[in-house]
């Protein structure tokens, strides 16, 4: 399983600096909406859709977001990230106080759409943070990675020891600790330091981490503890949707790490809410 596991990564990893590296963006909007076309499809059969509506699911995705893209929206519009954002913020804590037994009590058509406009919406914030450049998309991506990994290694290491027992969502994912929480959003800190110092020394276009800290250390530590927190609410969406549909993985469609949506559901959230925020602290509104 291991190797299987880093096989996969590698060669994901390979497309994906391929992709990004090319002249042009189109490369990686095609990869990327190739990647939420899945998306869609895993979503549709979680909802209880198989078969051709999950595939008409995954086609639908992707025409939605060529479409958008080849009529420029939401261009340099701010207002759909914050819709997005502030639906996440609202939407995602109400569901998740639900719980596991309550999603499937809701219409399974509204069960499916929820998961189509995310997965549009995050497609629409991916190719938007590429045309703000590559290290803005590479620092919001690494945001995510930073706060999944240092979640990991904190909660194995304190899970549970310093706030005696207690779990982040028990119901709905029981190896998830406030301890392992908190060490997320430390790594982001660590993580945006040090992107800030790279950025200065190698003259780079402004990331994610640098727009923040323009405003201020207590802009910056508010931001990123808010983008931290949401991409732990997307990852335990997601959990929730996989546990009351009864199944461990989105899909197999990646050999060792389940689906595409277990490797993109924590960017769900926090890409729109990154675009957002971003415009805000560069003084735009809307």
């Amino acid at each position: 399983m291991l190797k299987q596991r880093v096989l996969t990564a590698a060669v994901l990893l390979a497309v994906f600096i391929a992709a990004l590296s090319a002249p042009t963006p189109m490369p990686f909007l095609a990869l990327t909406l190739l990647l939420i076309a899945a998306g869609g499809w895993e979503w549709s059969r979680l909802a209880g859709w198989p078969g051709w509506p999950a595939w008409g699911s995954g086609a639908l995705c992707a025409a939605l977001g060529l479409a958008a893209w080849q009529a420029h929206w939401p261009g340099d519009m701010l207002a759909p990230w914050w819709i997005a954002g502030v639906a996440w913020i609202v939407g995602g804590s109400w569901l998740l106080r639900r719980g596991v037994a309550r999603w499937p009590a809701l219409p399974r058509w509204l069960r499916w759409g929820i998961g189509m406009v995310m997965m549009l919406a995050a497609w629409l914030a991916m190719a938007q943070a590429r045309a703000r450049g590559v290290n803005f998309l590479l620092s919001a991506l690494a945001l995510v990675w930073a706060a999944d990994i240092a979640a990991y290694f904190c909660g194995r290491a304190l899970g549970g020891k310093l706030t005696g027992g207690r779990k982040l969502a028990l119901a709905i994912s029981p190896g998830k600790s406030w301890e392992g929480a908190a060490g997320g959003f430390i790594g982001v800190l660590l993580t945006g330091a040090i992107w800030i110092g790279v950025d200065h020394a190698y003259q780079l276009s402004h990331s994610l981490y640098t727009i923040l800290w323009q405003r201020g250390p207590v802009w910056f530590a508010g931001a990123l503890a808010l983008l931290t927190a949401m991409s732990i609410v997307g990852d335990l969406t997601e959990s929730l949707v996989k546990r009351a549909a009864g199944v461990k993985d989105s899909s197999a469609l990646l050999p060792g790490h389940g689906g595409v949506l277990d490797r993109m559901d924590a960017l769900l959230p926090t890409l729109p809410l990154a675009l957002a925020i971003t415009g805000l602290a560069a003084g735009r509104l809307s």
